[in-house]
């Protein structure tokens, strides 16, 4: 009797693994993103929230692919809004479309490293902070970052779709 009982009961709640590990998985790229902002707005032992955007035009502008106005403006932007996807994927708000939003994001920052990295350009990648040099390891650093969004992104579209079979 007892053995049924442990059966019946491990079997209700057969999504556990998955939705653990999608937990898992938001929270650990959640706090990078929201590290990275941090790393972004806080270095030399202090906030920079009126001049961080100048150091951090440095290193975009570094890539060579922007006009300035467009480096202006992703270097005043771009780390809110990485303290915002990390903070709505430590929430879980939005999941699916914060997780897209995030995996996108990492293509586009992948890209652009691939880019610098096949010109030759020894610049720093800009992605926590001022001081870290664009290399291989970076790259593969990010590109599993991505493989994570894209886990965390389909996670949370399936998750969705079984909540709506399970509960209709």
């Amino acid at each position: 009797m007892a053995s049924s009982t442990a059966i019946s009961e491990t079997s209700s709640r057969p999504g556990t693994l998955p939705r653990t590990l999608l937990v898992f998985c938001r929270f650990t790229l959640g706090a990078l993103f929201v590290y990275a902002a941090y790393a972004k707005l806080h270095f030399n032992g202090g906030w920079h929230f009126g001049d961080y955007h100048l150091f951090f035009a440095m290193a975009i502008d570094s890539y060579r692919m922007l006009p300035f106005w467009a480096v202006q403006l992703l270097s005043q932007g771009l780390p809110w809004l990485e303290l915002a996807l990390g903070a709505l994927l430590i929430s879980g708000l939005a999941l699916r479309w914060v997780g897209a939003a995030t995996s996108g994001l990492l293509l586009v920052f992948i890209g652009a490293m691939v880019r610098a990295k096949i010109l030759g350009l020894e610049i720093n990648c800009g992605c926590f902070g001022n001081n870290e040099k664009l290399g291989t390891l970076t790259i593969l650093r990010d590109s599993s970052l991505l493989v994570l969004a894209l886990a965390v992104t389909i996670g949370a579209f399936v998750w969705k779709k079984h909540k709506a079979t399970t509960s209709s």
